[in-house]
């Protein structure tokens, strides 16, 4: 198949969308001022949106808007109507997180394409599947994935429709995209909702608690990954058969955006050229010429904690992290030869220029120093005057070129055409302009002959007034090639001009600029209709859902071994779930930690079964195929399964299970209900993002059972990395790695430590440091709809699950009898349960 190969660019404000599109690529994707995942950029009003949406479309470039939060309950009309409004400007697609708000764009709004993000966390063949059905044409797979992952997942997709999307440059979070709480409920700031405070890249310290100081480890910053880079994996992404390769970076600078775009876009060039000349020969294998060394050089420069392809290759371990540092690391220069008289000599390897950012790697740490002026010492060394001592031998990174700045210019590129003007006495002056098919015109004009398909393409007319013979001096051919070619504040450039005068014709020359303008006026409207100013369909209500019958409030219980069980179970938990990762024999663990000693008998019977939150198939490089693992074993028809995801919820249903909807599958507002209803779920865990006020908003006519977690350790990350490796290389041997028998936290600088736990995959769990209990908010929370109430013993041992259980069950029958609360345990956090989220 010779499948278009799609470029696609960050924008965070209106100089970086500039930049993505004169750096080469073939759309560009931005967030408007809410409901998008980096609310911290400059992002775009409706106004400059529609400047943007015109700019791009005149050059053939699509534009993607992010609708990539969740959204509360008060934000969907909102939502929904700026999304009318982008498209009505000229959004081609928009990227969704939220099933609800994906579900009614594709009800209100079906000629705008749904873009399901990564934010959705899709990585497996159930996840392609569900999305398709919601009516995706596109899904942008989580990072976590293995080229072998990537190419049967597309295969999958083109038997639906969908095309697939995958990061191949930029920041890599440490954990799986849309299951990140940390920033969110240790300082209010959510992940989920745009405004990342990037906890994993502070410093922490790993310690194991049978110990007392922190374990050897390569750094610091523990939770820091490398930067993506697949510049030299292009070749395998495009026989993997990706339709888009995605930069990452609306936080990042025009200049950032722009040299990642320029080197990505050469190097794909060559690598569609090489794929698309072995097939007109039929060759079976293709090459294309690799990265060079410059390329590599410019893409370090632009940005760069150090580079990975991580996961794509089976990396998982050590060398993907970034442990040292969690910031820009630019690239080296050279060292401090000498320092004299406050001045140090630098040796460089390149030339450094005035207004450079570099910075100087000392015994004390590093520091940046801006370039004032050049001085050059006798033997060709760099003289600075750094702020700080430097020592001889120091390293020098430069992390910004001062000659790299990017020169915001809304005409580029310039979009070329062919022209004719005529100039024949007696008729109207003429003048014609058409989209020119040249090279440097390739993506306008295909876009344009896709576009326009079975039609004449546009062509720009405007008509002056007769022309008539000279009175004076004649015009030449050549003073009409030079006054039409004067398009210098237009978006435009003559590639050719046709000229058809007669002898002796005489014209004012405003009058040629005057009909040039109207021509080129002419063809920009005709390029741009149908993307601009678009017509919004009419909106018929959804219709009313019948509310769940609700029948009393129960308890359960969340439990990783038999013993915790029993004792819940015995405590008075109307119903108990077990993680599938925990239900195999030898897998059990009590407050984190691998124990056999809690296995002496089995779990009780009609336990429900808790899907993992990340649920791979069984394909080259996973870890459920290293490990033999396949919770799937664990859903059995008319039992009950809580699926942490959109795809395993739709699989689960598909094998007969009692489906409920686990709060990883985020379920933020009345839509995304309904949509979890229809898909199947019976009863919905709510997330931990939401406040009292807005989970009694969704309980309103609810179509299902509402549950809420309200004793236990809130989980912040799933990672694919295990933060456990930090402490050295390990086997990979997880089902029984020795390191899972002892109990570990990640200390941070302020002293909160925070539970790591490993499964039997080697994926970690890191945990709050503080316990969640709202137990004395019970009364308020069954008088807003919840009907069910979890304790969540993940971090429990047996006789904290017992008095957890009791606890709730008190307050429970308290709340009931006498409307009556059980005081607040003290050193415990309410979590968002009052403050909610911003």
């Amino acid at each position: 198949m010779n499948r278009e190969v799609e470029l696609l660019a960050p924008a965070g404000g209106m100089a970086a969308f500039h930049a993505a599109i004169q750096g080469g690529a073939d759309a560009v994707y931005l967030g408007l001022q809410s409901f998008n995942a980096r609310r911290g950029a400059d992002n775009f009003t409706l106004e400059t949106f529609a400047d943007a949406c015109a700019y791009a479309h005149l050059r053939g470039v699509n534009v993607y808007v992010t609708l990539n939060t969740a959204i509360l309950p008060n934000e969907v009309n909102d939502a929904l109507e700026t999304a009318r409004q982008a498209y009505r400007a000229g959004a081609d697609a928009f990227i969704v997180q939220d099933i609800g708000i994906a579900s009614e764009l594709v009800r209100t709004l079906p000629q705008a394409r749904l873009h399901v993000s990564t934010q959705m966390n899709t990585h497996n063949e159930a996840g392609v599947r569900v999305a398709a059905e919601l009516g995706a044409k596109r899904i942008t797979l989580a990072r976590e994935l293995s080229l072998p992952e990537i190419e049967h997942l597309v295969g999958v997709a083109d038997e639906l429709g969908v095309e697939i999307e995958t990061f191949a440059h930029g920041a890599l979070c440490v954990c799986y995209s849309g299951q990140c709480f940390m920033s969110s409920l240790i300082g209010g700031r959510s992940a989920n909702r745009g405004l990342c405070a990037q906890a994993c890249r502070l410093p922490y310290t790993l310690h194991n608690v049978a110990k007392n100081k922190p374990l050897p480890a390569p750094g610091e910053h523990l939770l820091s990954p490398q930067d993506l880079c697949t510049i030299d994996l292009l070749s395998d992404l495009v026989r993997a058969g990706v339709s888009s390769l995605k930069i990452e970076g609306r936080m990042k600078s025009p200049e950032y955006v722009l040299a990642v775009t320029q080197v990505y876009r050469e190097v794909l060039d060559r690598v569609l050229a090489a794929r698309d000349a072995a097939q007109e020969s039929d060759s079976a294998s293709w090459a294309a010429q690799p990265a060079t060394e410059e390329e590599h050089q410019k893409l370090a420069e632009a940005f760069s904690r150090g580079f990975t392809t991580a996961y794509l290759e089976g990396h998982r371990g050590n060398e993907i992290m970034s442990y040292g540092r969690p910031n820009n690391r630019g690239v080296f220069i050279g060292r401090v030869a000498s320092v004299r008289n406050g001045k140090a000599a630098v040796a460089a390897d390149q030339e450094i220029a005035v207004g450079d950012v570099l910075e100087f790697w000392t015994n004390k740490g590093h520091f940046a120093y801006t370039v004032s002026q050049v001085e050059r010492d006798r033997n060709g060394n760099v003289l600075l005057a750094p702020e700080r001592a430097v020592g001889k031998g120091d390293r020098v990174f430069r992390v910004r070129s001062a000659k790299a700045a990017f020169v915001d210019d809304d005409k580029l590129p310039r979009v070329l055409v062919d022209g004719v003007a005529r100039l024949r006495i007696g008729q109207p002056l003429r003048v014609e302009f058409r989209l020119a098919d040249t090279p440097g015109n390739g993506r306008a004009y295909r876009v344009a002959v896709k576009r326009f398909a079975g039609q004449p393409l546009p062509v720009g007319v405007a008509e002056g007034p007769n022309v008539e013979a000279a009175r004076t001096k004649a015009v030449a051919e050549a003073d009409v090639r030079a006054h039409i070619d004067r398009m210098g504040q237009t978006p435009f450039e003559l590639a050719s001009l046709v000229v058809e005068i007669d002898e002796g014709v005489g014209i004012g020359f405003s009058q040629l600029h005057h009909v040039r303008a109207a021509a080129l006026e002419s063809l920009k409207q005709q390029l741009l209709e149908g993307v601009t100013a678009r017509p919004l369909p009419r909106v018929e209500p959804l219709p009313d859902v019948r509310p769940a019958n609700v029948g009393g409030v129960h308890v359960a219980a969340l439990v990783t071994n038999p013993a915790c069980a029993k004792a819940a179970k015995r405590a008075g938990a109307d119903v108990l779930y077990v993680p599938a990762v925990n239900l195999e024999h030898g897998q059990a663990t009590v407050a984190g930690q691998l124990t056999a000693t809690v296995e002496q008998a089995s779990y009780p019977k009609q336990c429900a079964v808790v899907l993992p939150v990340v649920c791979h198939d069984i394909c080259k490089l996973t870890r459920e195929q290293a490990c033999g693992f396949d919770a799937w074993r664990s859903v059995h028809a008319d039992q009950p399964v809580v699926a942490e995801g959109l795809g395993m919820l739709s699989r689960a249903m598909a094998q007969g299970g009692l489906v409920e909807a686990g709060p990883h599958l985020p379920i933020t507002n009345k839509l995304a209900l309904r949509k979890a209803a229809e898909l199947g779920a019976r009863r919905v865990w709510l997330s931990p993002e939401l406040n009292l006020a807005q989970i009694a908003e969704l309980a309103k006519e609810s179509p299902v059972e509402l549950g809420l977690t309200v004793i236990g350790r809130q989980e912040l990350m799933t990672t694919e990395h295990c933060m456990l490796m930090s402490q050295g290389p390990c086997a990979q041997n997880c089902a029984s790695c020795a390191r899972r028998k002892s109990p570990h936290f990640l200390k941070d600088r302020k002293g909160y430590d925070f539970p790591v736990v490993t499964d039997q995959l080697g994926r970690s769990h890191l945990y709050n440091s503080v316990q969640l209990d709202v137990v004395h908010a019970l009364p308020d929370i069954i008088q807003a709809g919840v009907s069910w109430l979890m304790v969540d013993a993940t971090m429990l041992n047996v006789e904290e699950t017992t008095q957890a259980v009791q606890r709730v069950v008190r307050a429970r029958n308290i709340a009931h009898a006498q409307g009556a609360a059980l005081p607040k345990e003290p050193g415990c956090t309410s979590g968002h349960l009052f403050r909610g989220v911003q």
